[in-house]
């Protein structure tokens, strides 16, 4: 099982709001996932994750999104960006 980090869509028609979400790579964007580590919110540019989850993760090899991996490199989260982010095949 493929285990990713990535984003699944919230909020309304317009107003979009996100979650971090750890999931398998086949669920769909907005469906099942596995633990949410954070939200982001693109309206208020506003980021919260919690750090030492989004490590354990990566740790046991979950990949991140190409959007995900900005953010976190963005929140100066470190270790993040050194694992190359997930790619369509």
């Amino acid at each position: 099982m493929a285990v990713h980090i990535r984003l699944a869509r919230m909020g309304t028609k317009k107003m979009p709001f996100y979650r971090i979400v750890v999931a398998d790579q086949r669920s769909p964007r907005g469906g099942r996932f596995i633990e949410r580590l954070g939200t982001f919110d693109p309206a208020r540019a506003e980021l919260r994750v919690e750090g030492a989850r989004v490590q354990h993760w990566l740790q046991k090899g979950a990949q991140p999104s190409a959007t995900v991996a900005v953010l976190l490199k963005n929140a100066k989260l470190g270790a993040e960006a050194e694992a190359a982010p997930a790619t369509k095949a």
